[in-house]
């Protein structure tokens, strides 16, 4: 892999994981195609007929999902040469920030309901996302999770600042 000069939008959101990233993966585009990914979409023709994008924009986005070792590229055909884009386990990741944003898309804006359900593959329910304690195994609201810093916080937040959300 040949890694990217860092961005300068990470320099800036380096104190901030959300900031980070949505540098690197909150434009439509990147999204959708990472949502097509989990949905078992492979090839560069089969990103561009089911999104409606430029082909240029679509090579910018994948390219930079393979610099940042979401996407790996995969020789599928030798002759001309052909390729697949999968997931890497870092790429498998994103699952539940793409859960998330669609699971709140469904609260607020199906107003005729979801138009897609996620289900559990063996039992056929639908999934609901929890933030649970580790601890005590406690399903948690907004209004009782707290912010701190954390091994990684810059001086300027590491002063004792906590964070409410």
């Amino acid at each position: 892999m040949t890694a990217r000069p860092p961005s300068p939008l990470l320099h800036e959101a380096s104190s901030c994981s959300i900031a980070t990233t949505v540098a690197l993966l909150g434009d439509r585009w990147t999204l959708l195609i990472l949502r097509d990914l989990f949905r078992g979409t492979r090839r560069f023709s089969d990103f561009q007929s089911n999104l409606g994008i430029a082909r240029n924009l679509l090579s910018e986005r994948l390219t930079r999902l393979i610099d940042y070792d979401l996407v790996e590229k995969v020789l599928y055909q030798e002759r001309p040469p052909r390729y697949e884009y999968h997931l890497t386990p870092k790429g498998a990741d994103f699952s539940p920030v793409l859960i998330a944003l669609m699971q709140w898309g469904d609260r607020w804006y199906a107003n005729d309901g979801p138009p897609i359900e996620l289900i559990h593959q063996t039992c056929g329910h639908p999934l609901e996302q929890h933030v649970t304690c580790p601890s005590c195994h406690t399903d948690l609201r907004p209004g009782q999770i707290r912010s701190r810093p954390g091994p990684g916080a810059i001086p300027e937040i590491a002063d004792g600042h906590e964070i409410e959300e």
